[in-house]
């Protein structure tokens, strides 16, 4: 059955709300289900490609602008699961990433506030939403296999993977403990063509939407506590996980082709470094 065919197999699933659907992930999600008779929620800091999918479907989109690192982003949410009807699946796929190798504090800081303090604010006030209600609900999130290890050309991004992934980790133990019926699914990809990658680099192992929406779809529905998209970087995570970091800490990893070259140093270490490019937003 192809993961398409699956939407329909879950007469639970009939509300999802989707955080980060403006683009990439989120944007084709959000119209695989809608296109099934599933009720989408929709939220993004931006709202025209949200805008237009309602156009096409009107009956089955909502949508509301979020900024996941503003303290209003819960009572939005809580907005948009209202004008939805409800909610019985979170899916968390807003984030941002890119090389710092300059190391500039604030770009290293807003990596760490959308990924992971954006993350937990988001995470949490749905978890509450189906505890508080005594709902059974399902948090499913795109977190990364950057999440793996710590990997020094994406300091900030692959730990900001890593501690969203033990957060969920951390809320499952809860819900257990408190006799919460919510469950979880960490999907972690490997590079998938987005936004969020740079224009004119290749990245190893790459996978267009096509081919990774799909399977991204397929584990929202199939429910594994943990998916690895797709069978190639599950082999590598499996790899990766049986290197000890004292040797982790000496491998010399490349992200892109062409490698980009290391900064010379600074002669004034503790000035902001001017930024090197223009940040990269996935939404």
């Amino acid at each position: 059955m192809q993961p398409a065919s699956l939407l329909l197999c879950y007469i639970g699933m009939k509300r999802i709300v989707i955080m980060g659907a403006s683009s990439g992930i989120g944007l084709r999600v959000s119209e695989a289900f809608a296109s099934r008779g599933i009720k989408v929620g929709m939220a993004a800091r931006h709202t025209e490609a949200m805008r237009e999918l309602k156009k096409k479907y009107p009956d089955m989109i909502e949508y509301e602008s979020i900024d996941v690192t503003h303290a209003n982003a819960p009572e939005l949410l809580g907005k948009l699961i209202e004008k939805l009807g409800g909610m019985d699946i979170y899916f968390h796929v807003a984030g941002i990433g890119y090389e710092n190798l300059v190391l500039d504090p604030q770009r290293e800081v807003n990596i760490i506030t959308t990924n992971l303090g954006g993350f937990a604010r988001m995470i949490s006030t749905a978890y509450r939403y189906f505890r508080d209600n005594q709902q059974a609900g399902r948090i499913a999130a795109v977190t990364s296999v950057a999440g793996t290890n710590g990997i020094g050309r994406l300091s900030a991004y692959s730990s900001s993977k890593k501690g969203a992934q033990a957060y969920m980790v951390a809320l499952e133990q809860l819900a257990n403990e408190e006799g919460a019926k919510v469950s979880f699914t960490d999907i972690r990809p490997g590079w998938i063509r987005t936004p969020l990658l740079k224009e004119g680099l290749k990245y190893p192992m790459e996978m267009t939407l096509d081919y990774a929406v799909p399977l991204i779809i397929k584990a929202i529905v199939k429910r594994p506590r943990v998916a690895v998209i797709d069978w190639r970087w599950n082999i590598l995570v499996g790899l990766w996980r049986s290197v000890p970091n004292c040797l982790w800490t000496k491998v010399k990893m490349k992200v892109s082709t062409p490698d980009r070259n290391f900064p010379e140093p600074s002669r004034q270490p503790f000035a902001n470094p001017e930024k090197e490019e223009a940040e990269e937003r996935a939404e």
